[in-house]
């Protein structure tokens, strides 16, 4: 019987939610082994004053097979 673990985690990129959510992933992946996929739970961007996107940030759920 194979148990999971979900984490969350926030990550952000100046590029956009993909590379956000890229980013994330392969650092989580440094130290959280058998990662077998992400939900992604929320999406926020930071602006500058004329509304202008900054920063792409977002909140992931990521599961893995605890061993």
């Amino acid at each position: 019987m194979a148990v999971a673990k979900v984490i969350e985690l926030s990550t952000s990129s100046s590029i956009g939610i993909e590379d956000a959510v890229k980013t994330g992933l392969a650092k989580c992946a440094e130290s959280v082994k058998n990662i077998q996929g992400a939900w992604v739970n929320e999406i926020k961007v930071t602006t500058d004053a004329a509304g202008n996107i900054q920063e792409w940030r977002v909140n992931l759920k990521v599961s893995f097979v605890v061993n």
